[in-house]
Order: structure tokens, then C-alpha cells, then sequence
């Protein structure tokens, strides 16, 4: 073994990986449909308008099918911020992707993170947040409340497997 090339050892290998994304309900083929029954329809009253003489309304159909696919697109681009979390015997690290790619990494010791949640009465986790060594990070704010529930009890488990072993 050279200088610089640590082999893992078996304290390296995941105990649990997991990939957070933000929840989309309409998928690609969903938003093109959409958008083709969308711009049918604003064609259509494009020409009933122009038909009735009402030609300064036209424009308005046009600006709302724009704001249309802009909010959509706004929503897409988001949607493709994750989260790469996984907890090791010797490391927890959290990785978060921004839609343009950028990656933040934050890491911490197993034995020192701690796991914090913060519920709400009725809805549930609010909030998931690690923290240790000084440093914290929230995780999962995008996902939906039951996915935050079935996180929080895996990582939770992930945690003290990482402590117990």
C-alpha cells in the first residue's frame, strides 16, 4: 500500500445510505400533456377573441400560458436539489446538492452527532436536524411529513448501530 491510497476498512463500509429528493406528483410526461391541453386551450379562446373583435385580450391568454410553463420550470429546477446521507462505524456525512449542482458536505463523528427532531402536535416532524463537533445541518426539509417519519426512525436505528458496534 503506498502513501495516500487508504484502503476502507470494514468501520468505512455504509451501515445506511440513503438519497433524499424532493417529492415531484407530476412527471415529465404528466407536465407535457399538461401543457399541450394548456396551449390547446388558450388557443382556442385566442380565436374566439380575435374572432369577436376582443383582440387585446389575446395577449393576456399568452402571458398566462408563459407563467404557466416559468412556474413550472421553477418548480423542476428545484425539484432537483438531494440530499446524500450515510453513516459509517467511523463517519456520518450529510451531502446536499443545490439544482445547480453545487455540492455543500458536512461532516460528523457517529459517537458525538446527535439527532434532533422537532414535532409538531399534529402534523408531525417539522424539522430533522444533526448536529456535533460544532458544527449542525437541518436535513429532509423537503420531504413530506410521512417520508420524514420513515427517515428519521431508520437514521435514528442507522445511529446507534453506528455507537452499539
Amino acid at each position: 500500500m503506498t502513501e495516500g491510497n487508504a484502503e476502507p476498512t470494514i468501520n468505512d463500509e455504509p451501515i445506511f445510505a440513503a438519497e433524499l429528493t424532493p417529492y415531484r406528483s407530476l412527471g415529465w410526461r404528466g407536465f407535457r400533456i399538461l401543457l399541450l391541453i394548456a396551449g390547446a386551450l388558450s388557443l382556442v379562446h385566442i380565436f374566439v377573441f380575435l374572432v369577436i373583435g376582443a383582440w387585446p385580450i389575446v395577449f393576456f391568454f399568452g402571458i398566462d400560458f408563459v407563467l404557466l410553463v416559468g412556474a413550472f420550470w421553477l418548480n423542476y429546477q428545484a425539484g432537483r436539489a438531494r440530499e446524500e446521507v450515510s453513516v459509517s462505524r467511523t463517519d456520518v456525512s450529510v451531502k446536499k446538492f443545490a439544482p445547480s449542482g453545487r455540492m455543500i458536505e458536512h461532516r460528523f463523528n457517529p459517537f458525538w452527532a446527535r439527532f434532533s427532531i422537532r414535532r409538531h402536535q399534529e402534523i408531525g416532524i417539522v424539522s430533522m436536524r444533526i448536529s456535533g463537533g460544532g458544527g449542525h445541518t437541518e436535513i429532509g426539509s423537503f420531504l413530506n411529513y410521512d417520508d420524514r417519519e420513515t427517515f428519521a426512525a431508520a437514521f435514528a436505528r442507522a445511529l446507534a448501530t453506528a455507537r452499539s458496534r
